[in-house]
């Protein structure tokens, strides 16, 4: 495990989005744009479980995750690692990340559909 950068933890802990790259059964690669956090020097994010990303990662854990500054597109971290998905807690993670992206709670409309805790140990980081 490489531990998150100052930068990384910087970017994670406010609301710049992330983009999960996994890859497809077929070898093709897929991506996501996510809401993310940091969590123990860890990478956290909730995805339904039906999601193909949920899929990917249960078949193969390795993963990319790009966060990019809101305020500077050219100012990253590219975070390499693998992946493992969690079910506990999955709910109230969305519930989080629902505040800290868009300021109030995830709503309470929406179907609670089966949602999973994916979990990132970062590998190797770069940075710009």
């Amino acid at each position: 495990m490489e531990p998150l950068t100052p930068q990384a933890r910087e970017l994670l802990a406010g609301p710049n989005f992330a983009i999960v790259a996994t890859t497809n059964a077929d070898g093709s690669l897929q991506q996501t744009v996510v809401w993310a956090k940091e969590r123990d020097g860890e990478i956290v994010f909730s995805s339904n479980t039906s999601r193909a990303k949920t899929r990917n990662l249960e078949r193969d854990p390795n993963v990319s995750v790009l966060v990019i500054d809101r305020e500077n597109g050219y100012r990253y971290s590219s975070i390499r690692g693998t992946a493992r998905v969690e079910e506990a807690g999955a709910n109230e993670l969305i519930d989080e990340l629902s505040h800290d992206y868009d300021g109030r709670p995830w709503p309470e409309e929406q179907p609670w559909k089966p949602r999973s805790t994916i979990v990132v140990t970062p590998a190797r980081i770069i940075e710009h």
